[in-house]
């Protein structure tokens, strides 16, 4: 049997493939109007946020899994493990959401007649106004840090009853719940933009053991995996283009659930044929793009946008005013974290 495709392949190009959603995001963060002909594949850029929660799953489950390779009992594997889990992922995640949201709530704190401390002190720690009123400012870090929170007890519960994998699918039944039930929508459909993320981090949990393990796929997949990607992904240029604002996202969001499956193994064949210093500058990207995320829409593309340059233009130079600052950030917080005793200096 002729392998076409390892799932140890997502994990492989991983870097490069978070750089890819990473020029995604800011596509679709890109102005443009209604009327142009590029507006719906503008608008599948949010794909990109799909892409990040499905291989952010994969890499937390070689994470969880990995100290439990060597037999711990159980009440090491909730206490010792955990622990660790969390001091490692918040720990990446944190000091540089600290310091962003500092510098963009501040502000608006000092210049707000009716914002308070309390409210100030909510969003720069937890974002609390994205769980209470839906604010999206920055509203993948608060749904990433939910989701790392409960990460550890849907690995562990996988890893002992591999049933409950179907868990995915039953997320994809609360989506529906929470749109079209009147009571759960009024409680939780103002987060209906995390809800709707949710089902592809847990496939992406799911498929962490498929790609630590080294499976496979033969050549024949190849097809199906084509077919997966271009139905999605058909269905979804339409709604936008031709439909967009009448109907409700999370629709579409559950068609991006096959079509990042798909896609993110279609890329990595791409990938394999691409030159190395294409893969080594995507991997560069990928590997700050938790920096960019936090800087690129509203320190960089908001000045960028107002001098109406066009839709490409802006975007060039808003990945290259981009890049050095998110790096910056990087290396500081990188320096933080090793000053802390949390991450060694790397060789």
């Amino acid at each position: 049997m002729k392998k076409a495709i390892e799932w140890n392949d997502l994990s492989r190009y991983r870097g490069e493939l978070m750089g890819i959603a990473m020029l995604f995001i800011i596509l679709f963060h890109v102005y443009l109007p209604r009327q142009h002909a590029f507006f719906g594949l503008h608008r599948l850029g949010n794909v990109g946020v799909d892409m990040f929660f499905f291989l952010s799953g994969i890499g937390l489950w070689y994470s969880w899994t990995k100290p439990l390779e060597k037999g711990m009992p159980l009440r090491k594997t909730l206490a010792s493990p955990l622990i660790s889990f969390y001091k490692k992922r918040y720990w990446r995640i944190y000091p540089a959401w600290l310091v962003m949201a500092s510098l963009y709530y501040i502000p608006i704190y000092c210049k707000s007649k009716t914002q308070t401390l309390i409210d100030l002190i909510g969003d720069i720690s937890i974002n609390w106004d994205f769980w209470i009123r839906d604010e999206l400012t920055f509203w993948y870090i608060p749904a990433t840090m939910m989701l790392y929170m409960i990460a550890p007890f849907y690995m562990e519960l996988i890893r002992r009853h591999p049933v409950y994998r179907w868990l995915a699918v039953a997320m994809v039944c609360w989506c529906v719940i929470v749109q079209w039930v009147t009571p759960v929508h009024q409680a939780v459909g103002h987060i209906e933009i995390f809800w709707s993320r949710v089902p592809i981090f847990l496939i992406g949990l799911n498929v962490g053991e498929l790609v630590k393990n080294r499976q496979s796929l033969d050549s024949s997949s190849l097809w199906l995996l084509l077919l997966m990607f271009a139905l999605p992904f058909a269905g979804s240029l339409y709604l936008e283009q031709m439909v967009h604002g009448k109907f409700p996202l999370f629709a579409e969001r559950m068609l991006y659930i096959p079509m990042t499956v798909s896609g993110t193994l279609l890329l990595c064949l791409l990938l394999k044929k691409v030159p190395s210093w294409l893969n080594s500058s995507l991997s560069f990207i990928g590997g700050i793009s938790l920096e960019i995320y936090l800087i690129h829409a509203h320190f960089v593309l908001n000045h960028i946008q107002k001098q109406h340059l066009g839709y490409w233009p802006t975007f060039l130079l808003t990945v290259i005013a981009t890049i050095p600052l998110a790096w910056l950030l990087s290396k500081a917080t990188e320096w933080l974290r090793i000053w802390a005793g949390v991450e060694r200096k790397k060789k």
